[in-house]
């Protein structure tokens, strides 16, 4: 019996972008933050399911299903447990070191609810 779970892989937040960007992207970032937190600002093009509901048994979003997924959260933290948790049911899933903080501060874009420019809560 193991007592601790295996972490998974972690990516870069460049590598993140470049894995979930574009007109096909290889991956699919999946971000596991509350909805407040996602309201407030999030990855374009991203995918939205908050760990709460994940540990729940709650499904992945369609677009999701059978895609290979980047996980990230705020800090890296919740994303970690997530793609853990994700590969334990079968999915290919990395999570995002230093989450969308580091996504922001790489300068790379976050945009709000509307679609408008949005800020990391």
């Amino acid at each position: 019996m193991f007592l601790f779970r295996r972490a998974a892989a972690r990516v870069t937040v460049d590598e993140a972008r470049s894995r979930t960007n574009g007109d096909q992207p290889e991956a699919v970032l999946l971000d596991v933050r509350e909805k407040p937190e996602w309201a407030a600002g999030h990855a374009p093009g991203a995918v939205h399911v908050p760990l709460t509901e994940l540990t729940a048994g709650a499904a992945l979003p369609t677009e999701a299903q059978g895609r290979p997924l980047v996980v990230v959260c705020r800090s890296g933290h919740r994303s970690q447990r997530a793609a853990t948790l994700l590969a334990e049911r079968g999915a290919q899933a990395v999570d995002v070191e230093g989450g969308m903080s580091a996504w922001a501060a790489a300068g790379h874009p976050v945009v709000d609810a509307r679609g408008n420019s949005g800020k990391i809560a």
